[in-house]
């Protein structure tokens, strides 16, 4: 019998793809599918994620064969070609990718074959193989950047010492994608690095090209991009360091600056005094709050990058008693599952919290019934439902986002996290 997961914290593989590429600037997906594909991947995804959509193409406008009865039977090949050949004409990209749904997968269209077609004749127009039953959102995130390594960044480029790319970080997924990556990118610049995001400040196609010439990959994820990383490192020499979690205030912060430093072999005189002014500015303003925020006992229910960070801020930043965290990834190495256990069992404070991997809804609310001690739960919006019933506070930061809106705001970082603390303080 098949298992039936209650309110899935994402959509298929053909929307996780959907989402990267539309965060790319003058990226143009093409669907291959049925006509409603489009719709709902972008509603399932992005309008989940803070109420915030691609302006450049998204849901009804994004180009689609509409695939039908007809298509199924005799093929859909031939509507493919015209579809690319009008898309083309009327819209402007530096790169169109062809996204393939179900109905395509399990009749087997040679979407390669009618791709090639038009690279051949030096059109920048490439194939994902991508049925949304091979798997989640996230599996599309890593699918799109094991097609961008293969076919868009360039080889034997110059090594440029200062230049590193910003990883894991998944668009829409996580609903503060764009102000974390600006953190994130704001901080090591002041280490004089230039930062690849990828997804913000019109970034895109170029920056993948030269994301060869890297000196460093740094991946935020307890479990993405592995065999991505690899490759990157022995086709092109970019090593990487895997950051296991969101970091959310001081110490998360500054520990991923020293590492990054290190590896990258940074001036340490230099990146010291960053991080003491940084510090100082984050202290200056917690110590004006103190005590303002009340003692609270707390649960966390998210990603595995959100559970980490946000497990570790509340426990370790802000002395507050962790009592259950749950994990709504499905990481299935278990080399991964040890990881985000070590980071969140492993606090300063005295006792860990009960851990959980879990991704049904149903079977979430009952586990967190068991702990009647809760007094603030962070979570999603699906998560404020337990809240409205035991009178609780409930903090909504982790996907998906349905009741607010979300532009470049961040937790993450280190003014980050007084942006959290405000919103907790809001909150009660």
């Amino acid at each position: 019998m098949s298992i039936v997961t209650e309110s899935p914290r994402g959509t298929c593989v053909l929307g996780g793809i959907n989402n990267v590429l539309s965060a790319l600037y003058k990226v143009c997906p093409i669907y291959h599918s049925g006509p409603g594909c489009c719709m709902q991947t972008t509603a399932g995804e992005s309008g989940q994620a803070g109420l915030l959509s691609s302006a450049y193409l998204s849901s009804v406008s994004l180009p689609c064969s509409n695939m039908l009865e007809r298509e199924v039977i005799f093929g859909g090949t031939d509507k493919l070609r015209d579809e690319i050949e009008g898309v083309l004409e009327v819209i402007d990209a530096d790169a169109y990718f062809v996204l393939t749904g179900c109905t395509a997968g399990i009749i087997g269209d040679d979407v390669i074959g009618i791709t090639r077609e038009f690279s051949s004749r030096g059109l920048p127009v490439y194939p994902i193989i991508t049925p949304g039953f091979m798997g989640n959102s996230l599996l599309g995130y890593e699918t799109i950047f094991q097609t961008l390594l293969d076919e868009i960044v360039e080889k034997e480029l110059p090594l440029q010492p200062n230049l590193v790319n910003l990883l894991g970080i998944v668009p829409y997924h996580d609903p503060h994608w764009t102000g974390t990556l600006e953190e994130l990118a704001r901080i090591f610049r002041r280490l004089g690095l230039r930062v690849n995001t990828f997804f913000t400040e019109n970034q895109g196609l170029k920056e993948i090209r030269n994301s060869s010439a890297a000196a460093l990959n740094i991946i935020i994820s307890p479990w993405l991009l592995k065999g991505f990383a690899e490759q990157y490192e022995e086709r092109f020499g970019v090593p990487y360091i895997r950051f296991p979690g969101l970091p959310i205030g001081v110490t998360e912060t500054t520990r991923l600056v020293r590492k990054a430093a290190g590896i990258l072999g940074l001036d340490k005189d230099k990146v010291e005094g960053v991080i003491h002014e940084e510090e100082a500015y984050v202290y200056r303003f917690m110590e004006s709050i103190i005590g303002g925020l009340s003692w609270k006992q707390f649960a966390v229910v998210g990603d595995a990058a959100t559970a980490v960070g946000m497990t570790r801020f509340l426990a370790n930043d802000y002395s507050f008693t962790p009592v259950v965290t749950i994990v709504t990834d499905s990481p299935y190495r278990e080399e991964d599952r040890q990881r985000i256990t070590d980071q969140i069992m492993n606090l300063e404070y005295a006792r860990p919290p009960d851990l959980l991997f879990e991704s049904d809804h149903y079977r979430i609310m009952q586990k967190l019934r068991e702990y009647d001690q809760i007094t603030l739960l962070v979570g999603s919006s699906l998560e404020q439902e337990i809240a409205l019933e035991w009178g609780i506070q409930c903090h909504v930061m982790a996907f998906p986002v349905s009741d607010r809106l979300v532009l470049n705001r961040t937790y993450s970082g280190y003014r980050g996290c007084l942006t959290l603390v405000e919103d907790l303080f809001n909150n009660l």
